[in-house]
């Protein structure tokens, strides 16, 4: 099963949901209420207030003459904020806060949202187009999405799994499900194109660990054609919580922001009710073209220059347009 549905999403052919694996026998034996529970603190438990290690490196090729790029090593502070939690439904936002030479710079960073047992999870299914892929519900039961969003709150990518607790280890584990390139190799024009990405999120001692296991995947997507797998791809991001760095600039920044970006979310949501998705171009260094304007309204609206409405009025416009093609 699990290699048919890695030939689908290569081909890039209808994406459906990875049958999930069946729940350890001692985790069968808790109450459904306290299942979840545990769940949610799990999630929860991911806030906070971190030192935080990107690693990220190419390991195997699997195309004759590709060499793997070096090792790339990066980190900096970040913190964790709920957006919100109602339950089967939490978010929670990223922001760097960097220190360099005695200067602070602030970065609204990526956002992951969790939804228990979802009819329906956004996924990436090919250049500049999400959609709403249904969950089966028999692959529901247990079961949390996580979508995860780009500095702007546009998509990124979406996948379905269980929490598990065997062996001493706290882990949610997704389907293989694709995803768009990253910064990190959109701006070089690489020969590759796409991810085709499983995710790890496990509680540590010290904090938590974000783990992908990345195949970089070029070829024909849906007309016939063959995909070609090129590389492999680890990438280890290590949250460390530590308080040796000033957190305020970022609470700061979020304070001022916040109300913009819970409009951004709900227009990026209007798109998805009306068109079973998004569809917007994708950019190099900010994920899609709304990433310049939206990330310079609030900053602006950080440094009292601009009100939230007008702000958001602006969004809008940049928004809806920039999807206009979609329907």
């Amino acid at each position: 099963m699990r290699a048919a549905l890695a030939a689908a999403l290569l081909l890039g052919t209808a994406l459906p949901v990875a049958i999930l694996p069946v729940a350890a026998h001692a985790q069968a034996q808790m109450s459904e209420q306290a299942r979840f529970e545990r769940d949610r603190q799990s999630i929860l438990a991911q806030a906070g207030q971190y030192r935080v290690r990107f690693d990220m490196r190419e390991t195997v090729p699997f195309v004759d003459g590709y060499e793997p790029l070096d090792e790339k090593l990066s980190g900096g502070n970040e913190i964790v904020r709920v957006v919100y939690d109602d339950g089967p439904r939490i978010s929670l936002q990223h922001i760097l806060v960097m220190e360099h030479n005695d200067q602070v710079t602030v970065i609204k960073h990526w956002r992951q949202d969790w939804v228990y047992e979802p009819e329906t999870v956004l996924t990436y299914v090919g250049p500049n187009e999400w959609r709403l892929t249904p969950v089966p519900a028999d692959q529901r039961k247990g079961a949390w999405s996580q979508t995860v969003w780009q500095t702007d709150d546009s998509p990124r990518y979406g996948g379905v799994g269980i929490w598990h607790y065997d062996n001493g280890l706290t882990e949610w584990a997704s389907s293989p499900t694709l995803r768009p390139l990253a910064r990190r190799d959109a701006v070089r024009d690489p020969v590759y194109d796409r991810y085709l990405a499983s995710n790890r999120h496990a509680l540590t001692p010290f904090g938590w660990v974000h783990i992908q296991d990345n195949l970089k995947v070029s070829g024909a997507q849906g007309d016939g054609g063959e995909a070609q797998v090129i590389v492999h791809e680890d990438v280890v991001n290590t949250y460390r919580r530590w308080d040796g760095y000033d957190a305020t600039p970022g609470e700061r920044y979020w304070a001022d922001t916040q109300a913009f970006w819970a409009g951004v979310r709900g227009l990026w949501d209007e798109v998805i009710a009306r068109d079973g998705g998004i569809h917007v171009q994708e950019e190099p260094n900010f994920g899609a073209v709304t990433g310049p304007t939206l990330m310079g309204l609030a900053e602006q609206i950080h440094e009292g220059e601009l009100t939230t409405e007008a702000a958001l009025a602006e969004a809008r416009t940049v928004i809806m347009d920039a999807t206009s093609g979609s329907h």
